[in-house]
C-alpha cells in the first residue's frame, strides 16, 4: 500500500451496534435500514470510518460476538441485501466501513460445533480443543475473571472437555487447524467481495495466548497469514487488532508490513484516564513513551470509551487504585476487576471543560481517533443493566416515544435511558442540533479541526518537555508542525515553552477552549482544564 493509500491514518472512526442504533420497522431493535436513513447525520458529524460491531446470527448471550453463522446478517437486523445497500450509502457519503471479525471464538449453537459435539469422525470436531482430562494448569486465564471459574466445560455429548476463554457457551476455535485458517480466509473474502474496508479482529491477544512459544509463533503466523491474504484481496483494507497488555506483547502485532495495520491503543488510554483522575499531564507523557515503535504504515486508534468496560488492568496497583477511587467509588460502577462500567460524562461528572479536554487531547494526540456512538452528544450509562449493557443503550435522537429510537411500545432491545441527567428527555440529538453552544454542536467543530491537520494522524510526533507536571504539551510535525497544550489540573496554569517562542512570529492559534492573549516568549496561559492549539510552517518554525 502507498503512502498515498493510508487512508486510514486520516480516518475519523464512528462505532456502532446496529441493533440500538435507529429502529426502521418498529420491533424495539436496531436494523440496517434504521442505519442507512441515519447515514447522513453520521456523515455530517465529520465521520469517514464507521465500524460495526456484530451484526452476524447468533443467540446474542453476548452482545452478537456469539456467532452462528459468518456469512449471513441476523436476521433481526436485516438481509444481506441491506448489508450491500448500507455499504454503499456509505461509501457514496465518503465513509469507509469496517467490521469486526470474531474468530477467537463461536457460538456454542454454532452448527460446527454443533457437529463437533456429535461426531467425533466430523472435521468439526478438530475446529475445536478438546481435552478428555481437564488439565492441572490453564494455558491462560479467563477473560472473564469475576464471571467464570476456567476455562474448560465438560460437553455432555461428546464426554469431553472444551476450551473457552470467553463465556463457556462461547468454544475457542483451534485456528492451528489449517481447515480453520481456510475457513478465516473464506469469511475475510466473502466480506471484502460486499465491499469492508477492514476487519476488527476481536480480541486478538487471546489470539496468541498459549503456554509454549512454538504455539505463540504458530499463531503470529496466522496473523501475518491474514495481513497477506487482505492485501492480496483488497487494495485498501486493513486489519485493527483488539490486543491489550504490556509493550513487548502489543508490540508484537507490529511487525513492519506484515503484521496488524491498526491497534487499538490501550496503554495510552489507560494512562489518559490516569492523568483524568491525577489532574496532572505526566502521566500521559509516561503512557506515550511506553509505546513500542512501529513502521510508518503502521497506526494507533485512540479511544476514550467505547461499547467494552474501561479497562485499566495493564497499570500499576496503585495507578489503578487512584483511578478507581475518583471514576468509580462504588461497587456497581466495576466490572471484571479490571474495569469500569461508565461512559465518559458520568465519569468526569459531566463537567463540560473536562469532556472538552479530553476530546481536545484524543483528535491531538498521534494516531487515529474513534468515537463511541452517542458520545457526540454525552450520553451517560445506565448501572442498572447487568455487566457491559450499562454502556450500550439505544441512541437517543429526540424527545420523543423511545428517544426517536423506535415506535415500538413493548420492550426494547435494551432499555433506553429515560430518566436522570442522561435522560434522552435532556440528552438527544435533536435538541442539541438546534442549539449553538451544545456539545454535539463542539464535537462537530473539533471533527472539523481534527481533519484539516494531517499531520496528528501521519506527522512525527514530540513530547514537549515543560517543568509543569499539571501540563501536558506535545507537538506533530509533517509540512506545518502543530502544538498543543492541555491543563489537566483545576487551577489556571501558565507554563513555559521555548519551542513555540522560537515560533512565535509566525505562530497561529488555530483553536482553544477560550479566547487567550497570545503567547509572549514562549509562556502560555492556561484556564482550569483549558487547551489551545498552534500551528506554524515546519520549515518557518526551524529557521525563525
Amino acid at each position: 500500500m502507498e503512502e498515498k493509500d493510508l487512508w486510514y491514518k486520516r480516518a475519523v472512526v464512528y462505532a456502532l451496534d446496529v441493533e440500538t442504533f435507529q429502529d426502521s420497522d418498529n420491533d424495539g431493535i436496531g436494523d440496517f435500514q434504521g442505519l442507512i436513513s441515519r447515514l447522513d447525520y453520521i456523515a455530517t458529524l465529520g465521520i469517514t470510518c464507521i465500524w460495526l460491531l456484530p451484526f452476524y446470527p447468533t443467540p446474542n448471550r453476548d452482545n452478537g460476538y456469539d456467532v452462528m453463522d459468518y456469512y449471513n446478517v441476523d436476521k433481526r437486523l436485516g438481509d444481506l441485501g441491506d448489508f450491500a445497500i448500507f455499504i454503499k450509502e456509505a461509501n457514496e457519503r465518503g465513509m469507509k466501513v469496517i467490521v469486526d471479525l470474531v474468530i477467537n471464538h463461536t457460538s456454542d449453537q454454532h452448527p460446527w460445533f454443533q457437529e463437533a459435539r456429535r461426531n467425533p469422525n466430523s472435521k468439526y470436531r478438530n475446529y475445536y480443543t478438546w481435552v478428555k482430562e481437564e488439565p492441572e494448569e490453564d494455558i491462560g486465564k479467563p477473560a472473564f475473571a469475576d464471571k467464570q471459574d476456567g476455562i474448560w466445560n465438560w460437553d455432555e455429548e461428546a464426554q469431553m472437555f472444551y476450551l473457552h476463554r470467553f463465556y463457556e457457551h462461547q468454544p475457542d476455535l483451534n485456528i492451528a487447524n489449517p481447515d480453520v485458517r481456510e475457513e478465516i480466509h473464506r469469511i475475510m473474502r466473502f466480506w471484502l467481495m460486499l465491499g469492508v474496508a477492514g476487519f476488527r479482529v476481536d480480541a486478538a491477544h487471546i489470539l496468541i495466548q498459549s503456554d509454549t512459544e512454538k504455539d505463540k509463533l504458530e499463531f503470529y503466523d496466522l496473523i501475518e497469514d491474514m495481513r497477506e491474504f487482505i492485501n492480496t484481496h483488497s487494495q485498501d483494507a486493513v486489519l485493527l487488532a483488539e490486543a491489550s497488555g504490556p509493550p513487548h506483547v502489543v508490540g508484537s502485532f507490529f511487525k513492519g508490513k506484515q503484521r496488524m495495520h491498526m491497534m487499538f491503543n490501550f496503554l495510552l488510554n489507560q494512562h489518559v484516564f490516569l492523568a483524568l483522575a491525577r489532574k496532572e499531564g505526566s502521566p500521559i507523557a509516561k503512557g506515550m513513551r511506553m509505546l513500542p515503535d512501529k513502521d510508518y504504515t503502521s497506526q494507533w486508534l485512540n479511544f476514550l470509551r467505547h461499547h467494552d468496560e474501561l479497562n485499566i488492568e495493564d497499570l500499576e496497583k496503585s495507578e489503578q487504585d487512584d483511578i478507581f477511587k475518583v471514576f468509580a467509588p462504588d461497587e456497581d460502577m466495576k466490572i471484571f476487576g479490571r474495569g469500569i462500567r461508565r461512559r465518559l460524562p458520568p465519569i468526569l461528572s459531566d463537567n463540560r471543560a473536562r469532556m472538552e479536554l479530553a476530546y481536545s487531547l484524543l483528535f491531538t494526540l498521534p494516531g487515529t481517533p474513534m468515537i463511541q456512538y452517542g458520545a457526540e452528544i454525552g450520553m451517560g450509562d445506565d448501572l442498572t443493566q447487568p455487566e457491559r449493557n450499562s454502556v450500550r443503550t439505544p441512541m437517543q435522537w429526540a424527545n420523543a416515544l423511545n428517544g426517536g429510537f423506535s415506535d415500538y411500545e413493548g420492550d426494547l432491545i435494551r432499555p433506553i435511558i429515560s430518566s436522570g441527567k442522561y435522560s434522552y428527555k435532556k440528552v438527544n440529538v435533536t435538541d442539541q442540533l438546534c442549539d449553538p453552544d451544545s456539545f454535539l454542536n463542539w464535537m462537530e467543530r473539533i471533527i472539523r479541526m481534527r481533519r484539516q491537520f494531517p499531520e496528528l494522524g501521519s506527522g512525527d510526533f514530540s513530547i514537549i518537555e515543560t517543568d509543569n507536571r499539571k501540563v501536558f504539551a506535545h507537538s506533530c510535525s509533517q509540512k506545518f508542525t502543530l502544538y498543543v497544550v492541555h491543563n489537566l489540573s483545576s487551577q489556571p496554569q501558565k507554563v513555559l515553552i521555548p519551542e513555540l517562542q522560537a515560533a512565535e512570529p509566525n505562530l497561529i492559534e488555530v483553536t482553544s477552549n477560550q479566547t487567550y492573549k497570545a503567547p509572549k516568549n514562549g509562556e502560555v496561559a492556561l484556564s482550569a482544564y483549558g487547551y489551545r492549539w498552534f500551528r506554524v510552517r515546519k520549515s518557518l518554525a526551524k529557521t525563525t
